[in-house]
């Protein structure tokens, strides 16, 4: 009896993968071995950074908040120490965001605070 192979389903296994490679240079994008492992170490990278993400929107808030605490006399740290004594529920996204772009807004937070 022959073998029985599924070219239709292993056909569109590959096709599936060569799509998400379209766009990359030379043989990643159209070589079947180096086009798959291309994708896998897009997908391993896609992942890790997810989470370096997430570290440096939060730096980038931090020296937001920063910047503008300094311009009422105060640290950083001083800053969220007394926040969080005087228990005011801003995250420091939203807190960045007010530094950034409403600054009334931020200063009243400050006076608040001090």
């Amino acid at each position: 009896m022959p073998r029985s192979v599924n070219a239709v389903a292993s056909r569109a296994r590959r096709k599936k993968i060569l799509k998400q490679t379209r766009g990359n240079f030379g043989s990643r994008a159209n070589v079947w071995t180096v086009a798959k492992n291309t994708f896998e170490k897009g997908l391993q990278h896609a992942y890790r950074d997810r989470k370096t993400k997430k570290r440096n929107f939060r730096g980038l808030w931090i020296q937001r908040i920063n910047a503008g605490v300094r311009l009422h006399g105060m640290s950083y740290s001083e800053f969220i120490g007394k926040l969080n004594k005087a228990n005011v529920g801003l995250n420091r996204k939203v807190l960045a965001d007010l530094a950034m772009n409403h600054p009334l807004a931020f200063e009243a937070v400050c006076k608040k605070v001090k």
